[in-house]
């Protein structure tokens, strides 16, 4: 479909799949999903004066075509990051480094999907220098659907581990999918940074690199290194986020100093890696995702923290159940279940039905409501607790209680 007349011309398109949000002069695209249907309300949107109305049974890939005809027209630079963890909060540590010098836009909290990514690329304004996109993948695929879509210069992958192997079918399936990026930027002449220390990362981009021959493609190397002082960041797995950024600010021109300042100022939000002091305990909420790879990484650096929050007399796990891991579930349950026995933990309590099929001797509750039940009649007082669990478990609900 030929967009020119809605792009031509305009400094900004306001595009909204949300017919609550439609204003005058905005597109309302209706788009049908399991549980809902934008075409219902085409005609309160049309009342509510929108400009244009994209319906029908290809409203999505309408969508992304008119997303990338407005990223084409805008021709700026784009990040594309993906990763199985930490891509969220190296897109806002990138994002605040790159801040310093540019008008930039990047992704608003996940939209990193395929209805996210194009809303995030027809959120930009033409008066936007820059821009970084997250990509989000839990099928094989959907990275090669997004970069075809958002077509960025330059790419980041911020690691690879055992996430949604229900869609992925394998760890394999999970590197292939993601060095999608990889290949979009070789065939495009694009840059890729890229952890050094990874070998993964490295198997990835030689492969791809196997496929192009005399690709014109830059690579940005970057080591792991160690996480500086003064930050809001809980976790030394955040390292390799923290050098990411870095390493991004300096190649668009930020000096180290400021780039660091940013990355100090920056807050975590939205339960992801924040440090929370309550009348009673000291907790670590991370709590927004969680898969077999990232779960290790926060109990590891959870066990590891030499922090002042030491004080505390004993360690809490309150760990949620890991989703979308079809025949792998049982066996990365247990590894956890191992893990923690591995380490004497103190007190761990356990969410979702996953883990009673393992062989924890640990309290496990179907929900959170029922974790939250048994903290009412049993207060936890003064420990070091670590909340850890995928989106899908509620963990948050518990917050109060601690």
């Amino acid at each position: 479909m030929d967009w020119n007349f809605l792009i031509r011309n305009k400094e900004s398109l306001h595009v909204t799949t949300d017919s609550r949000k439609v204003t005058s002069g905005s597109v309302f695209v209706a788009l049908k999903g399991e549980h809902f249907d934008g075409n219902d309300f085409v005609e309160q949107a049309r009342r509510d004066g929108a400009e244009y109305i994209i319906c029908g049974e290809n409203a999505l890939r309408d969508l992304q075509d008119l997303a990338r005809a407005w990223r084409r027209e805008l021709g700026l630079p784009i990040l594309g990051i993906t990763g199985t963890n930490g891509k969220t909060t190296t897109k806002e540590l990138c994002a605040a480094v790159l801040a310093t010098k540019y008008n930039l836009y990047y992704t608003q909290g996940n939209l990193n999907n395929q209805i996210g990514v194009p809303l995030t690329l027809l959120s930009m304004t033409r008066a936007h220098e820059m821009a970084i996109v997250e990509m989000g993948a839990s099928h094989p695929g959907d990275i090669q659907e997004l970069v075809e879509i958002a077509e960025p210069n330059y790419g980041l992958i911020t690691n690879v581990g055992r996430a949604h192997l229900q869609g992925f079918g394998s760890f394999e399936g999970v590197m292939r999918t993601k060095a999608e990026l990889y290949d979009f930027l070789l065939a495009h002449h694009g840059t890729i940074f890229r952890n050094a220390d990874n070998p993964y990362l490295k198997e990835m981009l030689t492969a791809a690199q196997s496929k192009i021959i005399n690709h014109q493609s830059s690579i940005i190397n970057y080591a792991t290194g160690t996480m500086p002082e003064g930050t809001h960041l809980v976790g030394g797995y955040n390292a390799e986020n923290v050098s990411a950024a870095l390493c991004v600010g300096e190649f668009f021109g930020v000096d180290h100093e400021t780039a660091l300042a940013a990355i100090r100022a920056y807050i975590p939000s939205n339960n992801r890696s924040q440090l929370m002091q309550t009348e009673r305990n000291t907790v670590v909420v991370d709590a927004y995702n969680a898969n077999p790879t990232s779960m290790q990484a926060a109990i590891e650096a959870f066990g590891c923290q030499k922090s002042e929050v030491r004080s505390q007399k004993s360690d809490c796990y309150i760990l949620g159940a890991m989703r979308e891991l079809g025949e792998y579930s049982h066996l990365e349950h247990q590894n956890i279940v191992n893990m923690l026995l591995e380490r004497k933990a103190d007190k761990v309590l356990l969410v979702g039905p996953e883990y009673k099929e393992t062989t924890a001797p640990y309290p496990v509750f179907d929900d959170v409501d029922a974790l939250c039940e048994a903290l009412k009649k049993e207060p936890l007082n003064g420990y070091r607790i670590l909340l850890k669990g995928s989106r899908s478990n509620q963990l948050e609900k518990v917050i109060p209680l601690l």
